[in-house]
Parts: C-alpha cells; sequence; structure tokens
C-alpha cells in the first residue's frame, strides 16, 4: 500500500499531527477539541494516520543532561570500501549499538554520520576504542564534540 503524502491530507489531519509531535501525550478527548472534532471521528483519523504510515512511533523523549549523559559528539566514520555487503555489514552491527543514538549513510568524505550521547570523556573514550573502531569495514573515525546545544527538535514542519 503506497504511503499518502503529506500534501494530501486535509487541514485537521495537519493540526492534528502538529499537536501530537508537540505533546504525543494528549488524550484524544483533548486532542479532539484542539482540532474541533468529536472524540471518536478524531480517534479514527489517528488510526488512519498510524495505519497510513504518518504516525511511526510515539516515544517519551528524556533529558540525557538529567540522564546523566550530557555529552554529545557527532562522529563521521569512513568505510575501507562502500560495496553493498560492506555498507550491509556496517549497518547491521551498529544498528545493535545502544550508544549510537543516529546513524545516516552520508554522501562526501565520510561515509556514515553518527550521534551518540556519553556521561564524560572516559565514556567517550570507550565507546570510541571499544566500540566505533571495531565496527565492519571502519578505517577512520573523526568526532565533533558540542559545546551547547542551541537547538534540537524531532518536529517536522508540516507546512
Amino acid at each position: 500500500m503506497k504511503k499518502p503524502r503529506i500534501s494530501s491530507l486535509d487541514d485537521r489531519d495537519r493540526a492534528i499531527l502538529d499537536l501530537l509531535q508537540e505533546d504525543g501525550r494528549l488524550s484524544n478527548v483533548d486532542l479532539a477539541e484542539r482540532v474541533n472534532l468529536s472524540p471518536s471521528a478524531c480517534h479514527r483519523r489517528v488510526r488512519l494516520l498510524e495505519e497510513n504510515g504518518l504516525i511511526a512511533g510515539t516515544v517519551t523523549l528524556l533529558d540525557q543532561e538529567v540522564c546523566g549523559k550530557p555529552g554529545t559528539a557527532f562522529v563521521e566514520i569512513k568505510l575501507d570500501r562502500q560495496d553493498r555487503q560492506a555498507l550491509d555489514a556496517f549497518e547491521a552491527m551498529v544498528a545493535t549499538v545502544p550508544e549510537v543514538l543516529d546513524c545516516y549513510l552520508v554522501a562526501g568524505p565520510s561515509d556514515y554520520l553518527i550521534r551518540t550521547v556519553f556521561a564524560d570523556a572516559a565514556e567517550f573514550e570507550r565507546i570510541h576504542t571499544e566500540i566505533l573502531t571495531r565496527l565492519p569495514g571502519v578505517v577512520r573515525v573523526e568526532t565533533v564534540f558540542t559545546l551547547r546545544t542551541v537547538k534540537r527538535t524531532t518536529r517536522i514542519p508540516l507546512g
């Protein structure tokens, strides 16, 4: 089944998606009231948005400092080769690493961009030496450490 495009949605569906991105814990009654629908009609729309794949899931975002992980690093990974077998091996292994929060295949001098969080320099050193450098095919690891988060969002603009 082909997933609908955001451009094919009406204003109420867009409003529902926008409100749920802002607060995924809104009750159906509160959501329905904010988009001027009955609770049953609102519930049907949310279910359709889920079934059509527009709502991929609902999560709780944790505060990384309160969780004891104040450090953030972006790590560029270069592999020894870029054939499908090498990429598949790397991706299968990196998908199992809980310390890797995001991993993107990228164009440019590196093959992958990874985001990780950590408690302190010793923990990042462990992540670097015991995990990242041991992933299949890795020949270069370059890290950028953040000083401060200026903006971070999971909210996709719908307009």
